[in-house]
């Protein structure tokens, strides 16, 4: 049986961590513009629902990351931020702008976890069927966003790059620090 690189698999915690905490804080940044800037109940109540999961996720890694002794991305601080900042943001810009976060990161994070998956050997099986799970939660947030408007055409194309950008900056980022 082929052991799973354990340094990697500290970057995965880690990175994935971060991420869902991420998730998390864009959430909130979203919820925050809509209690207190925009009157849009449907999907302030999406929107709660989703981050449901990011908080299963992010309870999970939190729980590796102690279980194994794993430091965690010491920009936590600087990506809460940007999370509250970037759904705000979004948020502020309309629906579709907001829904587009959602599924712009989504498809991120689909492409990475789907990388773990590949990578990881039978002596992770636990971790390997959470993100398993994980992915499919993604996926279907994913769908949701775009069902609820979330579009990519004209400068949300932009915007689509922005975010993509910025998620995949942030996981190359958080994998090592």
């Amino acid at each position: 049986m082929k052991k799973t690189n354990k340094k990697k698999i500290e970057e995965f915690i880690r990175v994935d961590h971060a991420g869902e905490r991420g998730a998390i804080k864009i959430y909130e940044g979203q919820l925050l513009a809509l209690n207190t800037l925009i009157e849009d109940k449907d999907l302030k109540k999406k929107i709660e629902n989703l981050k449901i999961h990011e908080e299963e996720h992010c309870k999970f890694f939190e729980n590796e990351i102690k279980k194994r002794n794993i430091n965690p991305t010491k920009l936590l601080p600087l990506w809460d931020l940007l999370g509250v900042g970037i759904g705000f943001s979004t948020t502020v810009l309309g629906k579709k702008a907001a829904m587009l976060c959602t599924a712009s990161v989504e498809e991120v994070i689909d492409e990475h976890y789907q990388k773990q998956i590949e990578y990881l050997k039978s002596d992770e099986k636990k971790l390997k069927e959470k993100i398993i799970k994980f992915r499919l939660d993604e996926l279907h947030h994913k769908d949701i966003a775009y069902k609820e408007g979330a579009t990519k055409e004209g400068l949300y194309s932009v915007l689509d790059k922005i975010i993509k950008t910025g998620s995949k900056i942030a996981i190359n980022i958080s994998e090592k620090i």
